[in-house]
């Protein structure tokens, strides 16, 4: 795989074709991606609603009516879309469940090892809770990982996507209930395929980044 030519393969998807659905097959990788992704200290703050029938993807397009109706579109002609939500807090029973599931894994030779993890799992989440006092906005810098990682897994299957932070996380937090479950909304992607009039596509608009010797400094 040429990562250059994946890369200039994406974009934000704006018009997707409604009749072209993701395949099974296609759709466990989608789902690997998400579960996969690194996040710091394995912390993993994140859950993600995913809905590919008509009901589920109304039922996300709540959260683009009004100021937010120029992304409804692309919610409901989607072939999937992934609305990413970030946890509240991490308190001491989700980090005695992330260290269950990886001990579970057999990720500790030992318990010396187990301890120390937990340990210094806990050190920087209080560094942020109380030092920083940051710890949401740390959480969700964890689901912006995932959503990047997401975005180039997506592209590397040729399925197209688009990241829409123009949402009504209120609407969305009251739809499913997240704020009861200890978790909120931060960004919906959709993903399918391009139609042919898509005005943004690559063939039509040429991407436009910042110049090398701009944004590097080698050292």
């Amino acid at each position: 795989m040429d990562i250059k030519n994946v890369l200039n393969w994406r974009y934000s998807t704006k018009e997707f074709d409604p009749n072209k659905k993701i395949s099974k097959e296609d759709f466990d990788q989608v789902k690997a991606l998400l579960r996969m992704s690194p996040s710091s200290t394995n912390l993993q703050p994140w859950h993600f609603i995913i809905a590919s029938t008509e009901e589920g993807k109304k039922r996300i397009a709540k959260g683009t009516q009004g100021f937010y109706s120029f992304n409804e579109s692309k919610v409901l002609n989607a072939s999937h879309v992934v609305l990413f939500c970030s946890r509240i807090t991490a308190d001491e029973d989700y980090m005695q469940h992330v260290l269950a599931v990886e001990d579970l894994d057999g990720r500790f030779p030992n318990e010396k090892v187990k301890q120390g993890m937990h340990g210094g799992r806990n050190a920087f989440a209080n560094i942020h809770k109380y030092d920083l006092k940051d710890l949401p906005h740390w959480l969700e810098k964890q689901v912006y990982l995932n959503i990047g990682n997401f975005l180039l897994g997506v592209a590397a299957l040729n399925i197209d996507a688009v990241p829409m932070e123009g949402i009504d996380v209120k609407a969305l937090d009251e739809e499913f209930g997240l704020r009861e479950k200890g978790f909120t909304a931060v960004t919906a992607v959709s993903i399918g395929y391009r139609t042919t009039t898509d005005f943004n596509t690559t063939d039509k608009t040429p991407k436009s980044r910042l110049p090398e010797q701009e944004i590097f400094t080698l050292v």
